[in-house]
């Protein structure tokens, strides 16, 4: 039986596999959205997403917010992060499990990490988005108790029926 092992992210070893994991991300998003390019354009450009993932550890560092990654027999499989975007509330974001990840219970792990963190941290809800093209993503945060919400920001209306808001108490 493989051994699964999440901890918070540290160090600059541990931000290459976050940023690797990014990519792999990106490159789901891309292949879920051959036919809508301008939503890989609009969000995730190759140039400013590359300059998101070396700013990863300034936007989520502690106490507002923290990185981290599962490892499946020390083979880094899966990353999700929270950071602040009110008082008591915070985002999850770029939670992602490799195919070799999936069935080993990575991302719930990633997931409620995450949760857990952020409770300690002193948040009180925590919320996402996610295309609804990621039907394996809605379905796990629905199963942790994400239940949909109103937009936490303005989304570009070319993008509505797309995206959709997810949020729970913690």
């Amino acid at each position: 039986m493989p051994t699964l092992l999440i901890r918070e992210a540290f160090g600059e070893e541990d931000m290459r596999h976050v940023r690797a994991l990014c990519r792999d991300y990106r490159a789901l998003l891309a292949d879920r959205t051959a036919d809508r390019p301008d939503i890989l354009k609009t969000y995730y450009d190759s140039e400013s997403y590359e300059a998101l993932l070396q700013r990863l550890p300034e936007m989520h560092t502690a106490p507002d917010g923290a990185i981290f990654l599962a490892f499946l027999d020390d083979q880094p499989v899966a990353c999700g992060m929270h950071h602040r975007i009110g008082p008591e509330t915070c985002e999850i974001k770029r939670v992602f499990a490799t195919e070799a990840a999936r069935g080993h219970g990575a991302g719930r792990g990633i997931i409620e990490a995450v949760m857990e963190r952020a409770r300690t941290d002193g948040y009180r809800e925590i919320k996402l988005d996610t295309m609804i093209r990621l039907t394996e993503a809605i379905g796990l945060y629905r199963k942790l108790g994400f239940e949909p919400c109103a937009p936490f920001y303005d989304l570009d209306p070319a993008f509505e029926g797309l995206v959709e808001f997810y949020g729970r108490p913690l």
